[in-house]
């Protein structure tokens, strides 16, 4: 009977990191305040991005789908480890472990093409800078945004579902933050094989071929790049590609090493997850508004505007 599926548990246990108890608080602290910063960030970044006129071009409709992927990465992940972290209780009902292994599957799948998507559209600008408007118009952004959107939410309804199936027999604690696919396939008491493969395969097309277009991107970009006599026109060219650069490094690396990789212990893996989930989503924002003046008109008109409102009311 020990190996006989049984009904689906109504909660799961989330372990978390609970083997480092004094870590838990500290790590409250800091999740809640990335939590209101990477919501603030990201929203900041929507809001631009549909108000501002000059901010109404590929580079940052691309870039406000990627903030409406953390944002949801963030509140998919985000509040329920708050609530395991802050009590006694490490519990998660089913359909919230449901909801996470889709959201996050879809969102995480997703954000690899989105990046891929976004390299093509810096070789464009670059590489192809007279027929950049041609190519990358309006229609064909939606298209390419589409597509990322559609191919990740069809691997991880795949994906997602298959582990859903798997007999789990009554064991339901989960030795991780959240519940995810991979995490979940270990809870199966059947015969794995079928799912390790199907995620192994679907993953071939996010964690492989998409960095792989990223470099390939970038080599062109590269050697356009050194092509150009003037020091100003390189500094220029640079600087519109190292925030996505730094992006996908900080994305794809962790990404490749989890998914990828076999994990040194579950500690490890579980830090690793923590970056992923918490950090990254609260830096990519920063780091494509830090350093951009676009940006940093764009505030300055609207509060200029603001401002000139409250003191003609005033008046």
């Amino acid at each position: 009977m020990e190996g006989e599926n049984v009904s689906f548990p109504n909660t799961f246990v989330l372990l978390g990191f609970s083997e480092h108890p004094w870590l838990e608080i500290p790590l409250f602290g800091m999740v809640l305040v990335s939590y209101i910063l990477t919501l603030m960030g990201n929203s900041s970044i929507i809001f631009l991005s549909l108000v501002e006129p000059r901010l109404q071009t590929p580079m940052y409709f691309f870039l406000g789908n990627l903030s409406v992927l953390d944002l949801c990465v963030t509140c998919t992940i985000v509040p329920q480890l708050l609530a395991n972290l802050w009590g006694p209780e490490k519990t998660i009902t089913s359909w919230g472990c449901i909801t996470q292994a889709y959201l996050f599957h879809w969102t995480g799948c997703t954000e690899c093409a989105l990046l891929a998507v976004m390299a093509f559209d810096r070789y464009v600008a670059i590489c192809r800078p007279l027929q950049y408007t041609l190519i990358m118009c309006p229609w064909v952004c939606v298209q390419l945004a589409a597509t990322a959107w559609s191919s990740g939410l069809a691997n991880s309804v795949l994906q997602a579902t298959l582990t859903l199936q798997l007999p789990l027999c009554g064991h339901h604690i989960l030795d991780h933050f959240f519940c995810e696919v991979p995490v979940l396939i270990k809870l199966s008491c059947g015969d794995t094989t079928a799912n390790d493969l199907s995620l192994a395969m679907g993953a071939i097309p996010f964690a492989l071929v998409a960095p792989l277009l990223v470099l390939i991107s970038y080599t062109f970009i590269a050697k356009a790049v050194l092509k150009l006599l003037s020091a100003e026109g390189r500094y220029k060219a640079l600087s519109t590609c190292s925030s996505h650069l730094v992006v996908v490094i900080m994305y794809f690396g962790p990404g490749i090493y989890m998914y990828l990789q076999p994990p040194a212990n579950s500690t490890q893996a579980k830090f690793m997850s923590f970056f992923y989930c918490i950090v990254t989503p609260l830096l990519n924002p920063l780091i494509y508004t830090l350093r951009n003046k676009d940006v940093k008109r764009a505030w300055k008109r609207i509060l200029q505007f603001q401002g000139g409102t409250k003191s003609l009311k005033a008046k």
